[in-house]
């Protein structure tokens, strides 16, 4: 969805919020520094501003109206369900105190985590193994991968995420963000152009701008424009030089996490493979979510993984752990183990992190000798497509493609963004609510994800709370 195709109506209404709430902003600023107030943002006499007043406007006059919407702190493990911890409402005179914890909880259902496969409500075969690993290596490695943070469970997860996705070799980092923006700096060299979708996730963006290569984007899944990008590119060479680039790499996503789509991988292969391009895909939200052996966005279109050159992925979803790793070939791996900065100076994943990940991924191959694993990635589906079927039945406006079990229902107005998280916290539905600047400023949104420890019942008692909010907040804007 793009601006263009929200009604005149709501974005003339959306503008408006936006209008006032910048208008008021900016009077109370006028007064507080007439009257001595100053500026939260100040700085002590003699001292330069530690942060941009300018910058700093929309934290201080919108966020911070609205924070407790946001960083609940949970009483529970994150499974389908979890115990939120209340807090009191944002201080009145918003003197940036910090939000207080009344000491009452509440037992909600979690539509916010990305606990895809259930693995976060606890397994008996994950959680047992974990703990005897925490008494065999502690409960960190105190040092980098190149140093003395490999354990043997390090080894087996990059052996058995390289044969699950279908790659010859894969390295392990101890965090999402860490491998994007660790490794894109070491594929692409100077001469070199990354072609990045428009609304990637923020660690591939870092990943690129700390890359020497020359940066175009394209527009969001976009492959006819993606193709004309390419192709002017090919034509017209380096710039000034118009010498041939050194190399061309695609970087996209799987599943989109802040729309919930899903790429067109077949048309992305093709246009690879027609410019002599290569791939690098991210499938920190499509892995052991999408396809029917949950083995990602490959699996999903029944593409070979050799297309795609450079698989990554994230612990933090599917597996309910953390970290991340990428998978490709023999070669490359071995040259991002030996170049990558994350190898030398970040933290290792700790052992017990990487035992969640390897015993989950054993399960989802059915190496437990169960068909748990399976199972599991059959509900996944079938509750995210049931989700959005019924939403949709209610009249809500919704992003993304069916198969996804991100769910964004889209709010558009500001003021829409505190209310609907209030009032589904209210009726024990716990959900992300997302707006400018993390959105386009049209674009508002909640953003649900669905999980396999989810039942039915759950999601369609979920779904008649959140149509009684629609309602009464007026959300339902077919």
């Amino acid at each position: 969805m793009t601006a263009e195709t929200v009604g005149l109506g709501t974005s003339f209404l959306t503008y408006f919020g936006y209008a006032l709430l910048v208008a008021f902003g900016y009077v109370r600023d006028f007064f507080s520094k007439t009257f001595g107030g100053g500026s939260l943002a100040a700085a002590p006499k003699g001292y330069a501003d530690l942060v941009n007043d300018f910058e700093y406007f929309f934290v201080r006059r919108l966020f911070a109206r609205i924070r407790d919407c946001w960083d609940r702190p949970i009483s529970s493990k994150p499974g389908s369900h979890i115990t939120v911890l209340e807090r009191s409402p944002v201080p009145p005179l918003m003197d940036n105190k910090p939000l207080r914890r009344t000491g009452a909880e509440k037992h909600c259902l979690n539509l916010g985590s990305y606990n895809y496969l259930g693995f976060a409500d606890g397994l008996d075969y994950c959680t047992d193994n974990v703990l005897k690993s925490l008494d065999q290596y502690g409960v960190g490695t105190c040092g980098p991968r190149a140093e003395f943070g490999t354990t043997a469970v390090h080894a087996e997860l990059e052996r058995l995420v390289a044969q699950f996705v279908g790659k010859e070799a894969a390295v392990v980092f101890g965090m999402g963000f860490q491998t994007n923006s660790t490794v894109l700096p070491q594929l692409v060299g100077k001469g070199g152009l990354i072609v990045s979708d428009s609304l990637n996730h923020a660690s591939l963006v870092a990943g690129c701008k700390c890359s020497p290569a020359k940066i175009m984007m394209f527009r969001h899944n976009d492959m006819q424009h993606l193709e004309q990008v390419v192709r002017e590119a090919v034509a017209m060479g380096q710039p000034r030089t118009r010498r041939p680039w050194t190399m061309i790499l695609l970087v996209v996503e799987g599943i989109y996490s802040m729309e919930g789509e899903i790429c067109n991988l077949p048309e992305i292969i093709r246009i690879k493979n027609k410019y002599g391009c290569y791939v690098y895909m991210d499938e920190a939200h499509s892995v052991g979510a999408l396809g029917g052996r949950g083995r990602g966005i490959c699996d999903h279109w029944g593409v070979d993984p050799k297309e795609c050159d450079l698989l990554m992925g994230t612990f933090t979803k599917s597996f309910g752990s953390v970290g991340g790793y990428v998978a490709g070939s023999k070669e490359l791996v071995d040259h991002v183990r030996a170049s990558s900065y994350a190898m030398y100076y970040d933290a290792s994943l700790p052992p017990g992190c990487c035992e969640q990940a390897l015993r989950a991924l054993m399960v989802m191959m059915g190496q437990d000798g169960t068909d748990t694993g399976l199972q599991k990635i059959g509900q996944l589906k079938r509750n995210a497509n049931y989700f959005r079927k019924r939403l949709d039945e209610e009249g809500f406006t919704l992003l993304g493609d069916y198969e996804s079990p991100v769910i964004p229902l889209m709010l558009y107005l500001p003021a829409m963004i505190a209310a609907f998280s209030r009032e589904c916290l209210t009726e024990g539905i716990a959900t992300v609510v997302v707006g400018f600047p993390a959105t386009p400023l049209l674009l508002a949104r909640s953003r649900f994800c669905i999980s396999a420890g989810h039942t039915i019942e759950d999601l369609e008692e979920a779904v008649t709370k959140i149509s009684q909010v629609g309602d009464r907040l007026g959300l339902k804007y077919l």
